[in-house]
């Protein structure tokens, strides 16, 4: 087999409808656009959204709220985590490569440490963004924050 002699699957491809060539064709007269209105007209073009006049969805629905353009979303990352870590695989340096490395992160994210938990090993912390209560548990171990 090669480019010469390659075809469709068998019932893949179909003939195209011509429509608009008389009677005989049985697709002729009004050529399957039904007779008057805005669908049977040369130029018609449908609204998005548009339910012949019935009110939208997009107008039925009712709306509330908004979304912050200029929110910056991180991914949560408990301090009893960071311990969990540094215990399992030996660590003094928690870094973004870290985290993603132990699937907690995704690489194009954000992330901020937050305070939930207990932490007892001396550890440098880098991170986008910390809460005060992380911070405060970081530094009561004797580690240190870095914000990137």
């Amino acid at each position: 087999m090669d480019l010469s002699n390659l075809k469709p699957a068998l019932g893949s491809t179909h003939h195209e409808r011509r429509i608009g060539r008389g009677q005989g064709s049985g697709k002729g007269g009004t050529s399957t656009r039904g007779h008057k209105g805005a669908k049977s007209r040369s130029g018609y073009h449908d609204k998005i959204g548009f339910e012949g006049g019935q009110m939208p969805l997009q107008r039925r629905v009712p709306k509330f709220g908004f979304k912050n353009v200029n929110r910056v979303e991180y991914k949560a990352i408990n301090v009893n985590m960071l311990q969990f870590l540094a215990e399992r695989d030996n660590l003094s340096v928690i870094d973004r490569e870290t985290l993603i490395n132990a699937g907690l992160l995704n690489k194009n994210a954000l992330v901020k440490i937050l305070g939930e938990g207990t932490l007892t090993l001396k550890l440098e912390v880098k991170a986008n963004a910390f809460s005060k209560k992380a911070v405060e548990a970081i530094e009561a171990a004797g580690g240190s924050v870095v914000v990137l």
